[in-house]
């Protein structure tokens, strides 16, 4: 698709719509993870707390099958809208290399709305997967495997905490708001859309930025095991002294980014 299509395509009604939709899903998902840490905070158990957690939880409800099919449907809109900006978005970005920046943000964004949409159709049509842990651990088997194994799960270790570091920055400095169009929300509701996404982009660093230290502790010891995602940072802070008072906190924080998201989707610059 050249540049010219793809930005009619992008500017599109259907797809501006389709793809606010699927970013009130991906909210979605991301509220359910922080109610399922929440559950872990005061019981210890429960479903994993990360994307394929929240949507197994979906499909344990009564009408989870049909839910299933929805949320699936909304979260691989959000993945293609989110190739979109990558391929051809930020134009009201003026800095190059932040517009470069953004867009490589928005196609691991693709990558992990397109991902969780077609686990959702799998669990759907009752095809069971690995959870998200499991995952990892195998992922980073694979890398310690390898030849100079533990550098390259340093380096990913690295990068996933400088991801940590963006998104606590983001949130710090509010420059999320330079993505968004207030002017088209309610004047009441400009305001907990600000708050929210402070408090929900500081809360996801933190979380990746344990996810960070998990894959370093595993490079170090040649233990895939020891590496997780956002389950096992999850338990890990709950693990830690006043961990319970710890993942509390940091569950309604990434409740809070989920609730952005879809607050913030009618404001989203597409």
């Amino acid at each position: 698709m050249s540049g010219t299509k793809a930005r009619q395509v992008r500017h599109s009604d259907t797809v501006q719509v389709l793809g606010r939709i699927g970013m009130g899903c991906y909210g979605l998902v991301y509220l359910l993870i922080g109610y399922l840490a929440v559950r872990i905070a005061v019981g210890g158990g429960g479903q994993e707390a990360d994307g394929r957690g929240a949507i197994t939880e979906v499909g344990s409800t009564p009408l989870g099958g049909a839910l299933l099919w929805v949320l699936a449907a909304g979260l691989v809109a959000y993945g293609l809208w989110q190739a979109l900006l990558a391929a051809v978005g930020y134009t009201w970005i003026d800095k190059e290399w932040r517009r470069t920046v953004k867009r490589v943000t928005s196609g691991a964004r693709c990558v992990v709305g397109i991902g969780l949409g077609l686990y959702a159709v799998r669990l759907a049509a009752g095809a069971g997967e690995q959870s998200g842990d499991q995952k990892q651990q195998e992922f980073t088997a694979r890398l310690l495997a390898l030849p100079a194994g533990p550098f390259l799960v340093i380096v990913v270790a690295v990068i996933v905490f400088g991801v940590a570091v963006a998104s606590v920055v983001k949130g710090v400095r509010r420059t999320f708001l330079q993505d968004l169009d207030l002017s088209s929300l309610p004047s009441g509701t400009r305001r907990w859309v600000e708050r929210l996404g402070q408090i929900g982009y500081v809360a996801r660093g933190v979380v990746f930025g344990v996810v960070s230290v998990l894959l370093g502790y595993a490079a170090l010891t040649h233990d895939p095991s020891r590496s997780g995602g956002l389950d096992a940072a999850l338990r890990t802070l709950a693990a830690q002294p006043f961990g319970t008072v710890l993942l509390f906190v940091v569950a309604l924080g990434v409740a809070a980014f989920g609730v952005y998201c879809g607050g913030a989707a009618r404001a989203q610059r597409g």
